[in-house]
């Protein structure tokens, strides 16, 4: 569950930085100075640095902050038997894309959630 948690905070810095880092280089400044000018800078100084420029981080869509979560989810199938030529449904895994993770506790509950999932299915 920490793993996790960890994970879905360090994408969402990893996102500012890379926000950040491309719109420098978008004006002109090279890698090397670009890294240079966003080291040592904490979160609300990325935002600020984002915000001078026209950007609010926090307007962006939720995959461009957090990321997406890649996980099994169940469905029901409708089909037929082949034998008997009944009507019959079956249950499937398909892996999701989540492109809308919760944040903060939210987020804590739908790991569990998952976590609780896969081990009972």
């Amino acid at each position: 569950m920490d793993y996790f948690r960890w994970r879905h905070e360090d994408a969402h810095r990893n996102a500012l930085s890379a926000h950040c880092y491309w719109r420098l280089r978008s004006e002109g400044i090279s890698a090397r100075d670009a890294t240079r000018e966003l080291d040592g800078l904490g979160v609300s100084d990325k935002n600020e640095l984002l915000f001078q420029r026209g950007i609010n981080f926090n307007d962006l869509p939720a995959w461009h902050r957090r990321g997406v979560g890649l996980y099994w989810e169940t469905y029901e199938k409708a089909g037929r038997n082949p034998k008997s030529g009944e009507a019959s449904s079956v249950v499937r895994r398909r892996i999701k894309v989540d492109a809308e993770l919760p944040m903060g506790d939210e987020y804590g509950e739908f790991v569990r959630n998952l976590m609780v999932d896969d081990a009972n299915g």
